[in-house]
């Protein structure tokens, strides 16, 4: 066995919980002989399938190995992923990949071009109904890229590469658009990178969340929410703070970062965020926060997962590129929350202002409850905006806004007209979450 085969092997160990992993059809190789294939045969044909826990939970696995045949895909290759999907399938348990592949193998051709197909066609298939995640741990490129982006979560380790097309073909880049950075920051692909035990770390994690069994909470459901005046302007701080043990892992951090999505645990129950974060002190909606948001809550209502709205929005972000993506993204959006048909909870934490707050989960988009805290803003806009609006030649602007703060911009005002169901206090806040989802359950 060479080293890579060793790291091909020390991923999955890394990965699960020790000496459970069980290898499968470790004796299969490539059946083509073109091109003196036949005296390249290696046992496994460049992948180790099998099975095995984290903590405790049962998953599949399967690890390229760029040792054997530089991990390209040919047809044993792919039937032995294939095979792990159907276990995977009968029992209702999480797939896991990590790619470390040359591509299609060349030897076989066509038959490498259709085993690609199917394990593409397999993965699509099989989305939302049984999880996987899938870690780029080496190279992925061409075809092979859709299956990281079909997962419903996707793993980099860093100095493995990620790409359609090489950099090195795109006339005038001088940006290595394959990197772990480019795809966390830029393109939006990846959920989580950094080293090999930051992201074992971080799918393990995942698991913990997903399948969404309910398991007995170790916090107190009554615990106090502390230092919420602080994190209001952070939806990722906000959850936080009430998630069980304080523990929210944030997906796609690094992209769109003016929208927060991620897991956490209420009182033992899987439960997805989606929320807002001030950028340079604004509160928006950009197209690729819409979008990134718009996934998310897909994401969930495949997986029964609970929806939490942390609200703090006040405007759409303005530039000509939105004004070009931003009405397809918020309708993106919109339809996503429209359709779930899981239970959603919006929580206004400061404003929540104009038609970007009625996107944003609100009661008339289908939001079973809603809860504010008592000095959130919401109304049309801002006192001020509506004041220079309302007022005659501006004479009299100073009054009408004290007078529009007072009538039509708080939460007291739309919890009065029915719009928001419960004003709670900030120290409340994570037992009103509980007990709100809890009716629902």
């Amino acid at each position: 066995m060479g080293n890579d085969l060793n790291q091909a092997q020390a991923r999955i160990d890394a990965l699960l919980d020790d000496n459970s992993f069980v290898e499968l059809q470790s004796l299969v190789v490539a059946r083509n002989t073109d091109f003196n294939l036949d005296a390249k045969k290696e046992p496994s044909d460049g992948v180790i399938i099998g099975h095995g826990l984290i903590d405790g939970t049962l998953v599949f696995v399967f690890s390229q190995n760029a040792d054997v045949l530089g991990g390209t895909i040919g047809e044993m290759h792919a039937k032995k992923i294939l095979s792990l999907y159907d276990m995977a399938l009968k029992v209702g348990a999480p797939v896991i990949g990590f790619i470390d592949c040359g591509g299609v193998r060349l030897q076989e051709s066509f038959d490498a071009l259709e085993s690609l197909g199917s394990v593409i066609e397999r993965a699509a298939d099989v989305k939302g109904v049984i999880p996987q995640l899938m870690c780029v741990a080496g190279q992925c490129g061409g075809g092979l890229s859709v299956l990281p982006a079909l997962a419903d979560f996707t793993f980099m380790v860093d100095g493995a590469s990620l790409f359609v097309n090489s950099p090195d073909t795109i006339t005038g880049n001088d940006t290595d658009t394959s990197s772990a950075k480019f795809q966390f920051e830029e393109a939006g692909t990846v959920d989580v990178c950094g080293s090999l035990s930051e992201v074992v770390a971080s799918m393990r994690q995942v698991i913990s969340m997903i399948p969404n069994d309910i398991v007995e909470a170790t916090d107190d459901l009554n615990r106090a929410s502390e230092g919420l005046e602080s994190k209001v302007s952070d939806a990722a701080l906000v959850a936080t703070e009430l998630a069980d043990n304080r523990e929210f892992i944030e997906l796609k951090a690094g992209y769109a970062k003016e929208m927060v999505t991620g897991l956490m645990k209420l009182d033992g129950v899987t439960i997805g965020v989606v929320g807002n974060r001030e950028i340079d002190g604004e509160a928006y909606l950009s197209a690729v926060g819409c979008e990134k948001a718009a996934d998310f809550v897909d994401l969930c209502d495949m997986y029964e997962i609970p929806v939490l709205s942390i609200t703090n929005v006040a405007a759409f972000k303005v530039c000509q590129c939105q004004e070009k993506r931003l009405p397809r993204a918020l309708a993106q959006m919109t339809q996503r929350f429209v359709d779930a048909s899981i239970p959603k909870i919006n929580l206004i934490t400061k404003q929540a202002y104009g038609s970007a707050y009625v996107l944003m989960n609100s009661k008339s988009l289908g939001a079973d409850l809603v809860y504010a805290f008592d000095s959130a803003s919401v109304g049309a806009m801002e006192a001020s905006k509506a004041a220079r609006i309302l007022s005659e030649n501006g004479t009299d602007a100073a009054s009408i806004e004290k007078d529009y703060a007072q009538l039509q911009d708080s939460a007291l005002t739309a919890a009065a007209h029915g719009h928001i169901d419960r004003i709670v206090s900030m120290a409340d806040t994570r037992k009103y979450i509980i007990a709100g989802f809890e009716m629902f359950f």
